[in-house]
């Protein structure tokens, strides 16, 4: 015999209706699109300035770090990664110089702004520029499953395949576009004195782990 409690409903009742609340919205339709107008709006936008929480999983593995980001056309980017005791990592591309410093190691990583060095210090396969297009919704050539909820004016959540088939998410805690940036934030970060590090040793320190003995 089924038992019932104080109501007189099935215990099993509640379980039936999540299962068919939750194949409801499995079966929900996607949101509308964005006007083409808004959509052009918001990729000519000139500067960004967000609080983004970013989750990659991909050949190299999978994570998810809160990103502090940047940009302003054409060429400049800057993104922090905080830490407990301040910036784990500070990296700014700016024409074809990224310059990446981890300061609590006194470290520094030196690159070109191509989406080959982007990847080996941040497992993420986008040039600069790819990355501006990306965060304002814009297409991007070599990116598969391009999915965008969009917030009042910008991307509140994007969804993508890389070309080497990482799946990127990134969820915009807070944004704002087209605000004036100092030209400080697109110099590269001071790094007299530091150590030179490679892109391996440079993954190895934003994830907070130990250089593997050789």
């Amino acid at each position: 015999m089924t038992r019932r409690g104080a109501s007189g409903s099935s215990t099993g009742r509640p379980v039936a209706v999540a299962l068919l609340l939750a194949l409801a919205l499995s079966c929900a339709p996607p949101p509308p699109p964005v006007s083409p107008e808004r959509a052009a709006r918001a990729g000519a936008i000139p500067s960004y300035n967000g609080q983004l929480k970013v989750s990659l999983n991909g050949p190299q593995g999978r994570g998810r770090l809160s990103v502090l980001l940047a940009f302003r056309r054409p060429d400049g980017l800057r993104i922090e990664v905080p830490g407990p005791a301040g910036a784990r990592l500070m990296a700014v591309a700016r024409g074809e110089q990224l310059t990446a410093v981890f300061p609590a190691q006194r470290a520094v990583f030196l690159g070109r702004t191509n989406a080959d060095d982007m990847e080996a210090l941040l497992s993420v396969r986008l040039s600069p520029r790819e990355m501006m297009d990306l965060l304002v919704g814009a297409p991007i050539g070599g990116v598969s499953d391009h999915r965008v909820r969009w917030g009042p004016v910008l991307p509140a959540e994007v969804r993508a395949t890389l070309s080497d088939g990482s799946r990127l998410k990134v969820v915009v805690e807070d944004a704002q576009a087209a605000e004036p940036l100092a030209d400080a934030a697109f110099q590269p970060p001071p790094h007299d004195g530091y150590r030179s590090v490679d892109a391996e040793e440079a993954r190895e320190l934003l994830v907070g782990r130990r250089r593997r003995q050789r």
